[in-house]
């Protein structure tokens, strides 16, 4: 089913204001989802428009080049999601660690309470024997 001729005109000035760098309701962008953005139809919409879709690929069919800029900021931009994606991991098991650390210190604490209770106030602590001295050993190779 092809398309009105209103809706015909509306494809093709979007089409000039996206080729020419002054789009009015997109980023810009040289896509079909765009075109039908700019031109305020559906994508549905000029997907029947196929002498214009025919248009729009000749036009459009060449790569986009990015300039070295560009380039250079993509791979810093994925080299920092790759540092942030580890930097969480590690986070995480950190995390997980010190969560088992807190748990044995509670049961820790928790023992200690039982321990202090069963001694209760006999306090009758063994003391520990001190270290036996050494002698003063002289040297007589000299």
């Amino acid at each position: 089913m092809p398309v009105s001729a209103v809706t015909t005109t509306k494809l093709r000035e979007a089409m000039a204001r996206l080729l020419a760098g002054e789009p009015l309701h997109t980023n810009g962008a040289l896509t079909k989802e765009n075109l039908a953005r700019e031109a305020q139809v559906s994508h549905a919409t000029v997907h029947r428009a196929e002498d214009i879709l025919a248009e729009w690929d000749a036009k459009v069919a060449r790569p986009v080049l990015r300039s070295p800029g560009e380039v250079e900021r993509d791979e810093t931009i994925a080299k920092l999601r790759r540092q942030l994606r580890d930097s969480r991991s590690e986070v995480t098991e950190l995390q997980g660690k010190f969560d088992a650390l807190a748990v044995v210190a509670a049961n820790l604490y928790h023992e200690n309470l039982a321990l202090k209770r069963k001694l209760g106030n006999s306090r009758r602590l063994a003391s520990l024997p001190a270290p036996a001295a050494e002698p003063d050993v002289v040297r007589t190779d000299g």
